[in-house]
């Protein structure tokens, strides 16, 4: 047989063309679906992850912005200093209320319970939820001896502050230093010659001696000083402030404050790094103003405070505001003491009046070998008369030069044996209370002056309504959170984020 060739023709059969186009057409259709329903299906996977992502990031940030706003209300209206108080008004402080409070924001963020019919109209469709939140580190502001509080302090004013004032600071301070000002010699000098000159009175006073042949006289010999010495037997407070003067009656009770938990290692310590200032003495300087700035002192009290004389304590650590006041006032009167000798050491005119003055006295009783000794006590004895107007004229608001002149003198000699020391203070020239007190910071040691501003704050901030058990070891300045969000689609999330004041 021969070969046969069929030829298709749609016109003999158009129904089966209409047939096999539409199955073609299916099963390409569903092939390409599968393809793009898995892509679908990604994306929404990958739009779920991704978003699942974003939302823990944010939520995360806003939770620990929430906690970082809980900032202590009046640590930071007494003192402009910005921490977490971990107690949150109870007794017990720690990391475990911080995280509580971090868990109970996040936890809210995540809900959709306060949406209004949020159940009916809106599936979740992330479905997250909080496995943990945990502060993994914490900086606190005792930290370092107080090194962190100091440089929050710093940071607070530096801003204001400036340096001019700190050059002439280092100078007064070298002044000082140089000359000794601060040693107290004088008066130990004055005690010694007292002494010696208390031996003659006692081997001479009332002894007939013979003036020329067959000429006695009865020896009277008394220290020209005494009169001076029984005035300042009375105090320095006496000396230089007025009768009506009330001074704050204001203690301080120091067994449970900072410094006293910090000796006996009883505090809280966090365990995040921290950076001092690099210059010690700027921050020192910049530190000492802080504490001018926002703490009370003699002529400049806020009743409210725990002490009155807040910048005498610093200087002085006593637990009244009277003892602080006058210890504070006998370092004056040495340091004032000190200078004020050594300018009439070197002024001719007033050691001729100092020479006259003893010789008179000796030749009275003819005892010429007393003369040195005399010369010695009747120059302190007016060193410490004039220092004491130079006290009572600083905690008037006046001001008196580190070193004197003729000018700025103030006593004669005949007045200040007398001990009339009654005069009324003058405004002068020179540097005024709040200088000599910061001369006095600057020669603290920075780690006491930091725990005892430390205690101030405590003490200050115990007295407010709600913080009777308030602690400065126990507020967060930094901290660091891992914070581990999950989905019950399977996936989680951990994110770890530091906060901080800066």
């Amino acid at each position: 047989m021969g070969n046969r060739e069929f030829v298709y023709d749609k016109k003999d059969n158009p129904g089966c063309a209409e047939t096999a186009c539409p199955a073609y057409l299916t099963v390409c259709l569903t092939l390409c679906l599968a393809v793009i329903l898995s892509l679908c299906l990604t994306l929404i996977d990958g739009a779920r992850r991704n978003g699942a992502r974003l939302e823990a990031e944010c939520i995360a940030d806003i939770g620990l912005q929430s906690i970082m706003a809980e900032y202590h209300r009046e640590l930071m209206k007494q003192y402009n200093l910005f921490a977490i108080d971990s107690s949150y008004g109870t007794r017990a402080c720690g990391k475990a209320n911080t995280e509580a409070h971090l868990s109970r924001y996040l936890t809210k963020n995540l809900s959709y319970d306060d949406i209004f019919l949020s159940e009916f109209l809106y599936g979740d469709f992330l479905a997250l939820e909080l496995k943990q939140a945990e502060l993994k580190k914490v900086s606190i502001l005792t930290d370092g001896a107080g090194a962190v509080f100091r440089k929050r302090a710093v940071e607070a004013v530096k801003a204001d502050i400036g340096l001019d004032l700190l050059g002439e600071l280092q100078n007064w301070m070298q002044t000082i230093e140089v000359n000794g000002l601060e040693e107290g010699k004088e008066e130990q000098r004055k005690q010694e010659l007292d002494g010696q000159i208390g031996g003659w009175v006692s081997e001479y006073d009332g002894k007939v001696i013979e003036i020329e042949e067959g000429e006695w006289e009865t020896v009277s010999l008394r220290n020209p000083t005494d009169g001076l010495e029984a005035k300042k037997r009375l105090g320095i407070l006496k000396l230089v402030l007025e009768e009506e003067t009330e001074l704050s009656p204001n203690a301080l009770y120091t067994g449970n404050l900072i410094m006293n938990r910090m000796a006996q290692n009883q505090v809280n310590r966090g365990n995040m790094g921290y950076e001092t200032e690099t210059g010690q003495v700027v921050e020192k300087f910049v530190f000492q103003e802080y504490l001018l700035q926002y703490m009370g002192r003699y002529g400049q009290e806020y009743e409210e405070d725990a002490l009155r004389y807040q910048i005498e304590y610093l200087v002085a650590g006593k637990e009244s505001d009277v003892e602080n006041l006058r210890s504070v006032a006998n370092r004056l009167c040495v340091l004032r003491e000190a200078a004020n000798a050594m300018y009439l050491m070197n002024d001719k005119t007033k050691r001729a009046e100092i020479k006259i003055a003893a010789g008179l006295v000796c030749t009275m009783i003819f005892l010429p070998e007393l003369t040195p000794l005399l010369e010695g006590a009747i120059l302190l004895a007016w060193a410490y008369a004039e220092s004491v107007y130079d006290v009572k004229s600083l905690l008037s608001g006046g001001k008196i030069p580190l070193l004197k002149d003729g000018d700025s003198w103030h006593y004669s000699l005949s007045t200040a044996l007398a001990g009339e020391l009654q005069d009324k203070a003058q405004e002068g020239s020179g540097l005024g209370y709040k200088d000599y007190l910061r001369l006095f910071m600057m020669f603290t040691d920075i780690d006491t002056l930091t725990a005892r501003a430390m205690n101030m704050v405590e003490a200050d901030i115990r007295k407010t309504p709600g913080n009777t058990t308030f602690r400065l070891d126990g507020c967060f300045d930094a901290l660091e959170a891992c914070i581990q969000i999950g989905s019950r689609h399977g996936f989680q999330y951990e994110i770890t984020r530091q906060k901080s004041y800066d």
